[in-house]
């Protein structure tokens, strides 16, 4: 248990050190694609990925204290080998996705299952905000970001239009958020980190593609509404 909490530990800071060692990522290239969308109305503004200081410094903290607090923790040790698998792969995710958006795609499909597998077996008692609270926000930023990817692949080769493909993913991110966040009532973190990247969405299109900035409007409302309904269970239940 002590290993895999320091292999958590140790993947955690190359996880969040590897932007400053990288070239900045702003996105897939559009010359790579058959077809050329210079915006694809799928991608959130800009603003929305400064999520990624409050992802790295929450994960930091979960794997500080997991080592040198909870490396014996049995609900802990649950979560590390599917985290651990995530990170490495996340670790190495910003050295090739650039030049390599299909392999990026798949890493991320990847990563965003590790990182549910993770959250979902965290014990949602034990260390809340430390432990499935930092696994909340990782994996709701994975289940939009791995949507957005798909969306810019499958409207970059052809395969939909880039409002089809952006209805399409618009719609994935809610049916997997909606199911992950049903099973995780108690943690509202994962479904918020959803809804931040959905208006990013609305902003990006709100003027330039007002069909998809309404569709991503609509997830978020019903996002929104489910949490607000979680939120007022739980209450009633005290």
């Amino acid at each position: 248990m002590t290993l895999k909490s320091l292999l958590v530990l140790v993947l955690t800071v190359l996880f969040a050190a590897t932007p400053f060692l990288t070239q900045p990522f702003t996105g897939y290239d559009p010359t790579i694609f058959p077809v050329v969308i210079e915006r694809p109305s799928i991608q959130p503004a800009g603003y929305a990925f400064s999520i990624w200081l409050v992802i790295y410094l929450w994960l930091i903290a979960h794997a500080g204290f997991g080592f040198w607090t909870r490396a014996k923790s049995l609900d802990w040790d649950e979560t590390r080998l599917p985290l651990a698998i995530s990170l490495g792969f996340g670790t190495a995710w910003l050295f090739y996705a650039a030049h390599f958006p299909l392999l990026a795609t798949l890493g991320l499909m990847f990563m965003l299952a590790t990182a549910l597998a993770a959250f979902l077996t965290a014990d949602e008692f034990y260390d809340r905000w430390l432990l499935s609270g930092a696994l909340a926000i990782y994996a709701g930023w994975l289940s939009a970001a791995t949507c957005v990817s798909t969306g810019i692949l499958i409207a970059g080769y052809g395969l939909m239009t880039d409002t089809e493909s952006a209805f399409a993913m618009i719609a994935a991110v809610g049916v997997i958020a909606g199911t992950v966040q049903f099973l995780r009532p108690e943690m509202p973190v994962y479904g918020a980190t959803v809804i931040w990247a959905l208006v990013g969405v609305v902003f990006r299109n709100i003027a330039a593609n007002v069909p998809v900035a309404l569709a991503a409007a609509g997830v978020t409302a019903g996002m929104a509404a489910l949490l607000a309904w979680q939120w007022r269970k739980r209450r009633n239940s005290i």
